[in-house]
Order: C-alpha cells, then sequence, then structure tokens
C-alpha cells in the first residue's frame, strides 16, 4: 500500500489567496501537502531582504513554481509607452528564470492606449515570446473578461495562433470562462499542448449584474472550486480539457478578502479540499487506471 499521489499534486495554491509573509505562505502550502505554488512579482520584490532574498525562500520550500504573475497591459502600444512595457517585460522575466519556473502570465490589456488590431497584438507578444527564449520561459496569454478587446479566451487564442511562437500559448483561467458565459464547446478549437496554465476559481452568486461587479468579484470575493455555486462548470471544465488531452497544472486563482482575515492554516484546508474534491471525485473518474481500487487519501492495488 502506498501514499495516494496521483491528480493531487496537479493541483497548486497561489499565494495572493494567504495573509502573511513569504515564508509563512509557503510552509502553510507545504504542509498542507501541496508540491507547488503560483507566485507574484509582489511576492518577490515586497521582500523585505530583496527579491533574490525571496527566491532563495522560494527554492528552500521544496515547492516548485507553477508560474509567474502577471504582466498586464503589454501589448498593442507604440512609440514610448510600448519601449516602456518590454522594459518591465526583461525585469519580470529575470526573476521568473531565476526562480526555475518556466510560465509567465500575461493578462490581456484593458488599456485605451492600445490598438485594437489583433495583428498588432500578436507581433507585440511574439517579441515578448522572444526575449524569454534564452531563458527557457514561457509565456502565457490570457483574455480577461474586462479586457478591452481580448476578453475571452477564444480570441486570446486567435492571437497565439496569429503571433505563431513556439514558446507563447494560452492561459485559461476559469472566472473569466464563466463570468463572460463564453461556451465550453469553444475548449474544443485549443491545442492542448499550447495551454500553459490553468487557474481555477469559482464564486458565490449565480452571474455577476454588471461589468463593475465582475472586476470586484474577481478582485475581492473568489473561492476555491467547490465552495461556490458553478461547481458543475468547473467539473465540466476540467473533464472537457482531461478529455482535450491537458497535462498541465492547475492552480487555484483565489483573490478573497475574507480568506485575507483567518489563518492561513484554515484557508489551505480548504484549497486541499477542493485539490481532493476536483482530482479524486472529478478527474480520476475520467482516467481509471486499470487493476487499481481507488480510495481518498490511499491507493490499493488488486490482485
Amino acid at each position: 500500500m502506498s501514499q495516494l499521489q496521483g491528480n493531487f499534486d496537479d493541483f497548486g495554491m497561489d499565494t495572493i489567496t494567504l495573509a502573511g509573509p513569504l515564508a509563512a505562505k509557503l510552509r502553510t502550502i507545504r504542509e498542507a501537502g501541496f508540491s507547488q505554488v503560483m507566485l507574484s512579482a509582489r511576492d518577490l520584490v515586497g521582500h523585505e531582504r530583496g527579491w533574490r532574498a525571496a527566491v532563495y525562500e522560494v527554492k528552500a520550500s521544496g515547492l516548485r513554481v507553477t508560474g509567474f504573475q502577471v504582466l498586464r497591459d503589454f501589448e498593442g502600444l507604440s512609440g514610448r509607452l510600448h519601449d516602456y512595457k518590454v522594459d518591465i517585460a526583461k525585469h519580470m522575466l529575470e526573476m521568473c528564470a531565476a526562480l526555475d519556473c518556466h510560465v509567465m502570465l500575461v493578462c490581456s490589456s484593458t488599456s485605451t492606449h492600445a490598438s485594437a488590431d489583433l495583428d498588432t497584438m500578436a507581433r507585440d507578444l511574439r517579441k515578448l515570446a522572444m526575449l524569454a527564449v534564452p531563458l527557457n520561459v514561457k509565456v502565457a496569454f490570457e483574455g480577461l473578461s474586462w479586457g478591452r478587446s481580448v476578453n475571452e479566451f477564444t480570441t486570446a487564442w486567435e492571437v497565439v495562433c496569429r503571433a505563431d511562437a513556439p514558446n507563447l500559448g494560452l492561459g485559461l483561467d476559469s472566472f473569466h470562462a464563466v463570468a463572460s458565459q463564453t461556451p465550453l464547446d469553444d475548449l474544443d478549437i485549443i491545442d492542448p499542448s499550447k495551454l500553459f496554465l490553468v487557474q481555477l476559481a469559482d464564486f458565490m452568486w449565480t452571474e455577476v449584474r454588471s461589468f463593475e461587479e465582475r472586476i470586484a468579484t474577481a478582485r475581492h470575493f473568489r473561492v476555491f472550486p467547490g465552495e461556490g455555486v458553478h461547481s458543475d462548470a468547473l467539473a465540466d471544465l476540467v473533464l472537457r480539457l482531461d478529455k482535450l488531452g491537458y497535462r498541465g497544472d492547475y492552480s487555484f486563482e483565489v483573490f478573497n478578502d475574507d480568506y485575507q482575515q483567518i489563518p492561513l492554516e484554515a484557508v489551505a484546508e480548504r484549497a486541499r479540499r477542493s485539490a481532493v474534491w476536483l482530482g479524486e471525485e472529478v478527474l480520476r473518474r475520467s482516467v481509471p487506471l486499470p487493476n487499481r481500487m481507488r480510495l481518498r487519501g490511499r491507493e490499493v492495488m488488486r490482485g
């Protein structure tokens, strides 16, 4: 009899969900049984001893870094604005590489100064991807549901395809897909080898009734998968991705003000329950292993 690992290791927490210093967050995530963590640039540059000390803490934790976020409002700019954002991107890529992290997340632009031309966006993202090549970093482009021109994963995927760079792919956030009511049938257009990261979260109301409420919900009121009212949609999403052939990471992208006010261990336990639900009750039913009987918490060989 061996301890069950399986699909639980496919899930990780995001430091944005937890309060406190980086070391405490990393320790709590590790003690909850997770093997990976999603980091923000602020985790590094906000460290009291500097960003390189933060990198050391992350590596000492033993956690694998799922991804590094987030470069905003990059694509579609021109002139000095473009040059400024390229310089910012180079700093972020440097930190991402120092973490031995291979995925950096880029969110679609909300800037009114950005071009709405998809080919222009693709050109800029191709340039970013080329900057990332020597650092062995992949760029995951995510469509924010309040993005100016790219606000669904279908459009983000079109831009990725136009850019046609080997290390440029898609980042998919379930909140934006559900909030924007993008049909999940549209997932079939995605090449799973170009889906670099999937972020998961739920929320507590069946619909967002205004643009402003969508942003407020995304930034303050997300909950873990299975805690909100969209469990069926999230289960459907991960099953569709599994059927599509996606075998990459899932990160819990949970922005929640309430979770910032309760003990870290209590939040991590909620995340663990979510990972068990998705890994054992959803995904494992879709990919049965021959001659094995699964029990929650352990795996037993038959015969």
